[in-house]
């Protein structure tokens, strides 16, 4: 019985290895998770947290924390923050109202970092816009000790306010929040002279947008499944009020360009006499989960694209610049780049799917980061590491222009050679375990045998 168990263990480990490396994450599992009505990937592990009524009763918030909590209808709730004199602290709020409801382009969410005395440090609003259909949208708010005014340095006890932006007629469902605290550390050589000067200017020419065949890149569902893509032509599949989640690593010094492309429909009529206003808006969110920029684009059921307008080079000198999308172009690490087709595209063209190219560009020489005093709260939020790039595509470091990686790659196909080195490592593995598996029960068989 011994022998036995110890031969069907070496077998059962052998299949289960190999049928898990070459399956690929949850594959064999029978449960089929319920459909989320809120169509949004939440943080795992996210602190459940309630918002207060008032800054006496208000939940502390850690550096590096994520969160989960409701906003009311017509609401305002109030988070606490324990800051230091040096730090730069960070707090983005995505609201999530649930599928189907009614939205206005007014509607939104506003976040305020204030000091105990109620004076505003920085606010932020972002709203669901012109296409009127509920999807996750986040703003956020920020205390700076590197300004070049003196308020909201001194260390202290600070508060997140987080409003909800209703008119008249929408939907009285409260809307889920996620919460995350980023903290930033001070500079080792902060002047205590003016802040250097934001670049007046920078390389404001569009490049010529990528071409050639696509990569296949399933997006994510929310910020914390954000799929990595990188240089190159990305393809994927959306849905009529669905919103798409991808983060591109831009280094110091760097520019990111992208397109978005909504494929043409079979309902497309040939006049072009039906059309969705705003029907795909794509959206850029910074490392820290500030908005930065957005465009859309009007759908008739031919092929349409948008792209972002020019972006500067990511500089930390781009904080004491004025308005969007310089000031937020702050630092560098993983933007992200969300995706959202409008609810209203089913009835004018069915359910779909429809295809999304993203063309995305990443320009420039890598610099070096800026004398941090110590590292950010999580690790790396405002890096680019080898992890970071290997997941986006291939190219490992250095430029990145036109057509190809550093690393010699063809823009457009550099997830694939990730894919394809993903595939000889799980192979390599699954036959070496399949190898040391019959190697044991070969030695098992033998033992048994010379005992009989």
């Amino acid at each position: 019985m011994g022998r036995r168990t110890v031969r069907g263990a070496v077998v059962a480990a052998v299949l289960c290895a190999v049928v898990g490396m070459g399956a690929g994450p949850g594959a064999g599992t029978e449960a089929v998770a319920a459909p989320d009505a809120y169509a949004y990937d939440f943080a795992e592990g996210a602190q459940a947290v309630e918002g207060a009524a008032s800054t006496t009763d208000a939940v502390g918030l850690e550096p590096g924390g994520t969160y989960r909590s409701t906003l009311p209808v017509n609401g305002r709730i109030y988070f606490r923050l324990a800051l230091d004199a040096t730090s730069n602290a960070y707090v983005s709020a995505t609201a999530v109202p649930r599928q189907g409801t009614t939205v206005s382009s007014s509607d939104g969410v506003r976040v305020a970092v204030q000091d105990a005395d109620a004076r505003s440090c920085s606010y932020d609003s972002t709203r669901f816009g012109a296409s009127r259909s509920p999807h996750p949208v986040a703003a956020w708010a920020s205390r700076a000790t590197d300004g070049e005014t003196t308020g909201c340095q001194a260390a202290g006890t600070y508060y997140v306010v987080v409003d909800r932006i209703d008119s008249a007629g929408s939907s009285s469902d409260n809307w889920e929040l996620e919460l995350t605290y980023v903290s930033e550390p001070g500079l080792a050589n902060k002047a205590a002279t003016t802040p250097p000067a934001s670049p007046e200017s920078w390389d404001s020419a569009s490049p010529d947008p990528l071409a050639g065949d696509a990569v296949r890149r399933e997006g994510g569902a929310g910020f914390a499944t954000a799929v990595a893509v990188g240089q190159g032509v990305w393809q994927d599949d959306i849905t009529p009020g669905g919103t798409l989640f991808y983060r591109v690593p831009v280094d110091w010094g760097q520019q990111l360009h992208a397109v978005a492309e909504l494929g043409s429909s079979s309902a497309a009529s040939s006049g072009g006499s039906q059309y969705v206003s705003s029907a795909l808006v794509m959206s850029l969110y910074n490392p820290a989960r500030g908005y930065v920029d957005d465009k859309a684009l009007v759908y008739d059921g031919r092929q349409r694209s948008a792209a972002l307008d020019p972006l500067p080079p990511v500089a930390y000198a781009n904080r004491y610049g004025v308005g969007d999308p310089l000031s937020e172009m702050r630092f560098a690490g993983s933007y992200y780049l969300v995706v959202h087709l409008a609810e209203q595209v089913t009835e004018r063209f069915g359910a779909g799917p429809y295809g999304l190219t993203l063309r995305v560009q990443v320009s420039g020489t890598a610099q070096d980061a800026p004398g941090y005093l110590g590292q950010s709260v999580p690790r790396d939020t405002f890096a680019v590491t080898e992890q970071d790039r290997a997941a986006a595509g291939g190219w490992t470091s250095g430029v990145v222009a036109g057509g190809t990686g550093a690393d010699g790659a063809d823009g457009n196909g550099g997830g694939g050679d990730a894919a394809m080195q993903v595939v000889a490592v799980s192979g390599i593995g699954a036959g070496s375990v399949l190898v040391l598996g019959l190697g044991l029960w070969t030695v098992v068989a033998r033992r048994r045998a010379e005992r009989a």
